[in-house]
């Protein structure tokens, strides 16, 4: 509860913008590496040499495959995943970073909820 009335006093006295930045690095927002991997720069959707080991390992613990072993459950019909867009050529997935191929799977795959 404290926190929130912190970022509420710096956000209502315009000093958010230098501290959030700050919380954000404290807390996690940053691994430490000279450079965040950015799907958006990614032209082979397999490769995965520029990602960090632990977002490897995270796949890894998700147990990430390229092609779902359920017919019905793939990365393409998850809540989780990210379709390609305009300015990033690879799908991608809200729990780990790297490329996602439309194709496959992991443990956490939920049904994607069409909201119209």
């Amino acid at each position: 509860m404290h926190r929130r009335k912190v970022l509420k006093n710096l956000i209502q006295h315009g000093s958010a913008w230098v501290v959030l930045p700050l919380i954000a690095a404290c807390s996690g927002g940053s691994s430490g590496s000279s450079k965040e991997y950015d799907l958006a720069a990614i032209t082979d959707c397999a490769d995965l040499s520029g990602l960090p080991e632990a977002e490897i390992s995270k796949r890894n613990q998700l147990a990430y495959v390229e092609k779902t072993p359920i017919a019905d459950n793939s990365c393409d019909n998850c809540q989780l995943y990210l379709p390609p867009t305009e300015t990033r050529k690879c799908g991608g997935c809200q729990l780990f970073k790297g490329p996602v191929k439309p194709e496959a799977y992991c443990t956490y795959w939920a049904p994607r909820v069409d909201q119209g």
